[in-house]
């Protein structure tokens, strides 16, 4: 069907009507392929038209000229129980030049589910008067996907809410930037959140949503709050909802179980990004062995087309928590995670034995030698039992012991001396392993170590489940006193995640740190290997520092960290044979060594010729 026209006389309607339709299924949808091109086409739009409702539905809409081209439209109608039809109009304002067409019209899975002649186990329910036989999690909730309703009787209201009558018993939360917003029909804002709600698929119901547009900023956020439910074993609790992401701004929906009222809780859902024009059901099976609440956030993308809705959601096999008004206050408030110190590991120094050494000088702990300061943590031993050595950094550490290797992370010095609760929500360095991710996090954790390359293998990560953007976490070694001309720090490091944020290498000594390396963003999922060249360094340390991203999604994880040629140049007291060099100093360096930009002699005499 086309309409070719050069016109322009002032408001005129062409207008395509339907036939009537009785009712539709759940999971009805209607697609049409069309052609809207000319120097002033117009705009043309779907309306659903239902009997006993005044009040058109827009379903669809094109604006301007599209181009020279069939464009596929796909509408989501959802369960419409009473009789309705269609209406395509198309509006002409003044001159009108251009052909707008539609062909292809079609209907799929509008019909409801036939009649069954059994309907056995527990996953199944039987529909009283249409016999259809439908899975049990399709039970109250707020759809008749029955076609008699019998799916949606005798179910609890205090476990569902559809917004029609407000926000029923979800709360939001004071703990944001703003609130969610109760609507009908479309929101304000054009090409962004739904046209319709869930619930009745018309103009005329209800479902809430976060308006994306000024004042809102990037990252500001929107908090519902559940009911308190008992606890759930074995994931027997289920909640369904409806969400609508749709908008080329739009950025992140995430649900959290908590069962502190402090703490944002655990992640159990997020989705990112556009989703088309279309409301989509999500199911989420929830454990917890204790009292638990359910937070669901959206998050403002970096502009005004990001709008998101919320509709018909409900629980299923879950009980609300009826305990006193304060044991509810006390189960949130005493709630409090447990707060673990650590040390900077360094150990408790035994008794010296007899010596004659001055302020100045390392005491050897098993022989009383006397060596110089600068040759502790030098990364060569030069007592005979390595003591040294003992409290430096490790030249290679993997992990697989659990053990820092001498690094320390000095945030968590600074507030274990004090009691402080957030010592277990702040972004820090943790030793971690595949074997211990929990589900969804495999998509941006490493599921293997470096060393071992199995789940059961450590390694080192900064656990983005804590802090919030832009925090950083440092991992700092001793203080290293002096390294030789070949000094090089090689790792692995793994950066996975929508959202991952940076991994900075440092060098730090008393008065300036300067950055030596640094990579941001997402890698893929693997380890890659990095080089970090230090050369002949005195009194300095090396910090492993991570910045957190914009959300949890994304851990970076670092292993096999080794120190290489590290120690550092031995005056051997013996001529230099023809191959070397002989520095000012007297050290004697490989003849290839010269005016290579690298300072072999620790005096520069090498690169001045």
């Amino acid at each position: 069907m086309f309409i070719l026209k050069n016109s322009n006389s002032i408001s005129q309607i062409a207008r395509l009507r339907s036939p009537k339709f009785r009712q539709s299924g759940a999971n009805c949808t209607l697609s049409f392929w069309y052609y809207n091109y000319g120097q002033s086409v117009g705009a043309a739009e779907l309306q659903l038209l239902v009997d006993g409702l005044k009040q058109p539905t827009v379903l669809w809409r094109t604006y301007y000229n599209e181009g020279n081209q069939w464009l596929k439209a796909v509408i989501q109608l959802g369960r419409l129980p009473h009789p309705f039809q269609f209406s395509l109009d198309k509006i002409s304002l003044g001159f009108y030049d251009g052909v707008s067409a539609i062909d292809d019209i079609r209907f799929e899975n509008c019909a409801l589910s036939p009649p069954a002649l059994s309907c056995e186990g527990p996953n199944h329910f039987w529909c009283r008067e249409t016999n259809a036989c439908i899975d049990s999690l399709l039970v109250c909730d707020l759809v008749d996907d029955c076609g008699d309703g019998s799916d949606e009787d005798n179910c609890n209201p205090d476990l569902q809410c559809n917004f029609e009558n407000g926000l029923c018993n979800w709360e939001q939360s004071v703990k944001d930037d703003f609130d969610w917003i109760r609507i009908q029909g479309p929101t304000p804002t054009v090409n962004t959140g739904p046209l319709k709600d869930h619930t009745t698929g018309t103009v005329r119901g209800h479902y809430i949503y976060m308006e994306s547009s000024e004042p809102r900023q990037f990252q500001d956020k929107a908090i519902l709050l559940s009911p308190l439910f008992n606890p759930s074993v074995n994931g027997t609790c289920v909640f369904r909802f409806h969400y609508h992401m749709f908008g080329k701004q739009v950025y992140k929906l995430s649900v959290f179980r908590r069962t502190v009222s402090n703490a944002k809780g655990w992640p159990l859902w997020y989705k990112f990004g556009n989703q088309e024009n279309r409301w989509i059901r999500q199911t989420l099976h929830i454990s917890s062995s204790k009292p638990f609440q359910i937070l669901v956030e959206g998050t403002v993308g970096d502009g005004f087309t990001g709008d998101i809705g919320l509709d018909d959601m409900s629980f299923l096999g879950c009980t609300l928590y009826h305990g006193t008004q304060q044991s509810v206050a006390l189960f949130f408030k005493g709630n409090l995670p447990t707060v673990s110190t650590t040390t900077s590991g360094t150990s408790i120094p035994a008794t010296l034995p007899m010596n004659n050494c001055t302020e100045k000088e390392f005491v050897c702990r098993a022989s009383g030698r006397c060596i110089q300061m600068t040759q502790k943590c030098d990364f060569r031993p030069d007592c005979s039992d390595k003591s040294d050595e003992s409290d430096c950094v490790m030249e290679v550490c993997n992990f697989e012991d659990k053990t820092q290797c001498g690094w320390h992370q000095p945030a968590l010095e600074q507030m274990s001396g004090s009691y402080s609760i957030h010592t277990t929500n702040i972004f820090k360095w943790k030793i971690g392993r595949g074997a211990n991710l929990y589900p969804e996090q495999e998509h941006h954790s490493p599921l293997t170590d470096h060393t071992t390359f199995t789940e059961e293998g450590w390694y080192l990560f900064a656990d983005s489940s804590n802090g919030e953007f832009g925090h950083t976490a440092d991992f700092v070694t001793p203080v290293i006193s002096l390294t030789g001309p070949r000094c090089k720090i090689i790792f692995w490091n793994h950066m996975n995640g929508s959202t991952i944020g940076s991994l900075e290498v440092l060098c730090k000594t008393s008065n300036k740190t300067s950055k030596l390396w640094t990579q941001s963003g997402s890698q893929g999922a693997r380890w890659n290997r990095a080089e970090v060249f230090l050369g002949i360094r005195s009194n300095f340390q090396v910090i492993f520092r991570a910045k957190r991203g914009v959300s949890y999604m994304g851990d970076v994880a670092v292993d096999d960290i080794t120190f290489e040629d590290c120690s550092p140049l031995l005056i051997s007291g013996k001529p230099c044979t023809s191959e070397e060099f002989m520095c000012a100093n007297k050290y004697c360096i490989p003849k290839n060594n010269l005016c290579d930009f690298v300072n072999d002699c620790a005096d520069n005499s090498d690169e001045s010729p």
